[in-house]
């Protein structure tokens, strides 16, 4: 195509003057008007007076003194399209409205011919929108009248792919006001004045949007300094806000971006889209960053892997989003941060292994009730079991353990042998639980006497028990056959407990010692038979007095524990009673010596694994 033949000096003089009439430094009236405000043949006159003067500044055939008036107009006529480029843009600029920067609104929209996969599953397509309540509620019309804005037909102004959701941030007909006068500067040599007058603008744009979503700017040190109280509200906020920033804010500025300047030259789209979000960007990922370098902790896990799998569900928009050469810095930068993130994960992991081991308290808890550091663990592996897709994918090594024949008595067995096809995470729980019960069985030590240590074992591997048990998850990761291993070991702690307290109670009812030589039937010694009653009752009283203090916790194994002891002791008793009590009834002052009846003990034994005192005598039998 030939090139249009240079404007005829009285067309030159007409386009001049149009351009110097909108001179603004030197008409008031131009001064106090903006031409794109004005009637559309104005706008339209204006526009072909600079191409008329950059037609006719490529003439070869130009006079020195006509090439200087041109250069003259020319700059004029730019500062003037600055200025006019800079007031639309700041005149249809406004703040992305709330509704419509909730990255789970489903507000009615169409979408692209893109497929819709589970990434999206959050922007089902309806006519309402979740409140915070969790409530449905009607679209707003302020809602309404964004997805109108620009579009004057009946297609909506979203264009989804995924779950990026791009809204139009300006009316289609401003668009195309602003691409005329892009691509006269820029045309003109005034792309750089070009794209930092619409990157100042769009950025204040978007710092409003960041407002509005809660994101403050802090910088890495800031938020290392924060408590991490603080900072579990900081990152569920940040969550929330990553999602709308990504899918909503940046893509809708990039999108602005190539409706304006896309095709006018050499990604200058981009260049104008990068001048916009680079510096919030990374405003936003410094938050994420820093939270993965900070000092490792156990209560950070959850939330750590909370970040990792909101930022992982992000990346492919990050990468959707920022595709240019010119943002790479910002792919990489999420591609570490999501790095960083899963290795914290699994240093916290490995970390918090290693304090369950070490754990220092000696103090024996009262009664041998459950051990804090036992719910806090069982707690804590449970919440993991909830993570454990994300952490199936972030584990992929087994545990550092002992073996048997390590010798080392600082750290318990393993054998892997035991748990083939186990995953690596399932082992890492599993070692948890032995770790813990190792460290468990060495605090039991600290108890003075051994009943009451078997009881504080056995309390603390069955809270182990039912709480795997109530994990679907974790049940199925540790497996039936270590869970009945677990349920053997709680059990063989109560028979111990038995055994240390129960044998020397009944120890006192056996025949032995009480019959003379000669006659079995008549041959009883009164005086070792009273001895015997006595002792019965001075180390039941004992007994009763000490063991009601202490604790079983759970209702049905206090009740089972109850029913053993009884199955075992009244029958014993019974059985005594009823062959000696004619010994000592024919004798003097009988209640010295038979002080209880059966029912009498069994009632007692309701008293045991209360938790707290009874009164100094036992209820003692009717006369």
């Amino acid at each position: 195509m030939e090139p249009s033949p240079p404007s005829s000096p009285p067309e030159l003089d007409a386009a001049e003057r149009i351009i110097l009439r909108w001179d603004s430094t030197a008409s008031v009236e131009a001064r106090e008007r903006m031409i794109f405000e004005s009637q559309r043949d104005e706008v339209d006159r204006y526009l072909q007076a600079v191409d008329e003067i950059q037609r006719s500044m490529s003439a070869a055939s130009l006079a020195e003194d006509d090439q200087a008036k041109l250069n003259s107009a020319i700059q004029i006529a730019m500062a003037r399209l600055e200025d006019e480029f800079r007031n639309i843009l700041l005149h249809h600029t406004s703040p992305i409205e709330p509704d419509s920067l909730d990255p789970s609104s489903s507000s009615s929209h169409r979408f692209s011919s893109a497929s819709h996969n589970d990434h999206s599953a959050e922007f089902e397509v309806d006519d309402f929108s979740a409140d915070e309540e969790g409530s449905s509620t009607p679209r707003s019309s302020a809602a309404d009248d964004l997805l109108r804005r620009g579009d004057s037909s009946n297609t909506s102004s979203y264009r989804s792919t995924c779950s990026i959701r791009e809204l139009d941030l300006i009316p289609s007909d401003v668009v195309v006001d602003l691409r005329n006068i892009a691509e006269r500067m820029i045309a003109a040599g005034y792309l750089r004045e070009c794209i930092q007058v619409y990157g100042s603008v769009r950025k204040s744009a978007v710092d409003s949007s960041f407002r509005r979503l809660g994101i403050e700017k802090l910088s890495i040190g800031d938020v290392q300094r924060l408590q991490w109280e603080q900072l579990e509200a900081k990152i569920r906020r940040w969550i929330r806000a990553a999602k709308a920033c990504i899918r909503i804010v940046f893509a809708s500025e990039k999108k602005l971006c190539e409706q304006i300047f896309q095709g006018i030259g050499t990604a200058i789209d981009d260049a104008c889209f990068m001048e916009t979000v680079k510096s919030p960007a990374i405003q936003l990922f410094n938050f994420a960053e820093a939270i993965s370098i900070s000092r490792r902790s156990p209560e950070k896990l959850f939330k750590i892997l909370d970040l990792h799998d909101a930022l992982l569900d992000l990346i492919p928009d990050i990468d959707s989003v920022f595709e240019s050469k010119s943002s790479e810095s910002i792919r990489i930068q999420a591609a570490e941060i999501l790095s960083r993130l899963a290795e914290a994960a699994r240093g916290i992991l490995s970390e918090f292994e290693n304090a369950v081991l070490r754990e220092p308290s000696r103090v024996p808890v009262p009664g041998g009730t459950i051990h804090p550091l036992t719910r806090y663990v069982m707690n804590y592996i449970a919440l993991i079991s909830d993570y454990k897709q994300t952490l199936n994918e972030l584990i992929v090594s087994k545990p550092s353990t002992g073996s048997r024949y390590s010798g080392d008595p600082t750290t318990p067995d393993m054998e892997f042998a035991e748990l083939e096809g186990k995953t690596p995470l399932a082992l890492h729980l599993i070692w948890i639980i032995v770790i813990l019960q190792f460290n468990l069985d060495g605090k039991s030590k600290h108890y003075k006497d051994a009943s009451i240590a078997h009881l504080f074992m056995m309390n603390n591997v069955h809270y182990i028990v039912q709480k795997i048990k109530g994990s679907p998850e974790l049940r199925e990761m540790i497996g039936d056959d270590y869970l009945r291993k677990m349920t053997g070991k709680f059990r063989q702690a109560a028979t111990s407990y038995q055994r240390a307290t129960w044998v020397k109670v009944l120890y006192c009812l056996r025949d032995e010692g009480l019959h003379v030589s000669g006659s079995f039937s008549s041959g009883v010694s009164k005086s070792a038979l009273r001895e015997r009653f006595k002792s019965f009752n001075a180390i039941f009283e004992e007994v009763h007095r000490t063991q009601a203090t202490w604790l079983v916790p759970d209702s049905q194994l206090r009740e089972e524990l109850r029913i053993s002891i009884s199955e075992k002791l009244i029958p014993a008793y019974r059985s005594f009673l009823g062959r000696f009590r004619s010994h000592i009834e024919s004798g003097k002052h009988p209640e010295n010596y038979i002080k209880y009846s059966v029912e009498d003990l069994e009632t007692a034994v309701l008293d045991f694994f209360e938790g707290y005192s009874v009164s100094q005598h036992l209820r003692r039998r009717s006369n």
